[in-house]
């Protein structure tokens, strides 16, 4: 419970909706008499602003343009992890945001800092997660933000629980930094071992290309899947790791014992992402274990199955994550329309080093004597970051509640309403 009192969001902010413009007027490049448009996509951390549209400047109203403090919601999205994401602007931005984001505006009755870290506290991502519960469209309304109650104290207050926040967040991003630069090392690290050990600048061993080892790769099923269906787990992109498959978050869908046959997986079959917008990811593999044997794979993903005879799958996994072979997977896969493509054919054509099997068991076993020390030192600094961000919501929850600094006044400076509470 909170300290302070609790004052009606209409009271203290306004939500404005987005720009509605039909994708025909739409603009990828800027241009004369056009106004950028953000989306969800751009609410990051902060706000990203790249991978832009653009509308011609009548489909936009003044009070549309991003001005300094306003905070952009994502109120309608497919991903339930993004909807409800904020980001807040740090000046006045020449550009304006689309339909499925809404524009929160601080009244002078409130620090518009103190109001924008309200929509990163937990309590609020509870209040998101409930309101689009059993939703397939994940979306938050105009009313579901106005319904919300903020603790408020008085304006003094607010401007100390900002300073204070925001130099314990500072210490917090350094603790980061130096973690994530400690992730970077391990990665260079661990393709220092790879390229190692599967390194045939010497043509020690044949070189062949993929499709030589493998079956005809198979594409994944496009039908539609969701959460609370009795159905069949789908692994998709976002459950495609670090060469292993992280199936916290499936998804679901009912199939025929045909679809079950043709989109089956077994114990040493690849998984590689095949589309995405990131370059960096097309082509990331992950090796599938006799757990994962019971779920199916979605359409932009392809089933690699290594003949047993002539290829080992962990073999094929570290080759697939080495220098040599991302160099030519982003090669085929790079374009200049924003989505990035690999096809079974150009998977099928890659070049790879092939040692006999009772070298490439030998090799893998060398790598994965390497890389278990590198490994472990990985899931520590993933467990930090973990408790960092427990932390950061840590800090929230007590300056929200009156626990982070005490007033130095004892009234406060905005005027009552009937629809104002006292917290306990």
């Amino acid at each position: 419970m909170t300290k302070y009192p609790q004052i009606a969001f209409t009271e203290i902010a306004t939500l404005i909706r987005g720009v509605s413009y039909d994708k025909s007027v739409a603009l990828l490049t800027a241009k004369d008499g056009f106004i950028p448009i953000l989306r969800a996509n751009n609410i990051q951390k902060n706000l990203v602003l790249n991978d832009l549209v653009y509308v011609p400047n009548d489909f936009v109203k003044e009070e549309q343009m991003i001005r300094k403090g306003d905070i952009i919601l994502a109120m309608s999205s497919g991903s339930k992890d993004l909807v409800g994401k904020s980001a807040q602007a740090n000046n006045d931005i020449n550009a304006a945001f689309g339909t499925f984001c809404g524009l929160i505006r601080a009244k002078e009755i409130i620090d518009s800092k103190y109001l924008g870290l309200y929509f990163q506290t937990q309590e609020y991502r509870n209040f998101v997660s409930y309101q689009s519960q059993g939703v397939n469209i994940c979306n938050l309304k105009k009313k579901d933000i106005e319904s919300l109650q903020i603790p408020l104290p008085p304006l003094p207050t607010q401007h100390q629980i900002v300073s204070r926040i925001e130099s314990l967040f500072a210490e917090l991003d350094k603790a980061v930094e130096h973690l994530r630069t400690a992730q970077q090392q391990l990665k260079t690290y661990r393709q220092a071992v790879l390229n190692h050990w599967l390194n045939n600048e010497d043509g020690k061993w044949e070189t062949v290309k993929l499709g030589e080892v493998i079956e005809k790769p198979t594409y994944g099923t496009s039908k539609k899947c969701d959460y609370g269906i009795d159905g069949i787990g789908v692994i998709r992109i976002p459950n495609i790791g670090d060469g292993f498959i992280n199936d916290e978050d499936l998804k679901y869908a009912v199939f025929s014992e045909e679809e079950k046959e043709k989109y089956s997986l077994k114990n040493g079959d690849l998984l590689t992402i095949r589309s995405n917008g990131s370059v960096d990811l097309v082509g990331k593999c992950a090796l599938i274990s006799c757990d994962e044997e019971k779920y199916l794979f979605a359409g932009y993903l392809i089933r690699l199955r290594p003949n047993g005879e002539k290829a080992n799958s962990k073999f094929l996994l570290y080759t697939l994550e080495s220098h040599n072979l991302r160099v030519q997977i982003e090669e085929k896969a790079k374009s200049t329309s924003g989505v990035n493509n690999i096809n079974s054919a150009e998977i099928q054509s890659l070049h790879i080093p092939l040692p006999p099997l009772p070298e490439q068991k030998r090799i893998v076993k060398e790598i994965e004597t390497r890389l278990s020390q590198a490994e472990a030192a990985e899931a520590s600094i993933a467990e930090a970051l973990q408790k960092t961000e427990a932390l950061r919501q840590s800090i929230l929850k007590k300056a929200f509640s009156g626990e982070l600094v005490v007033s130095t006044s004892s009234t406060n400076t905005f005027p009552q309403s009937s629809t104002t509470s006292k917290g306990g």
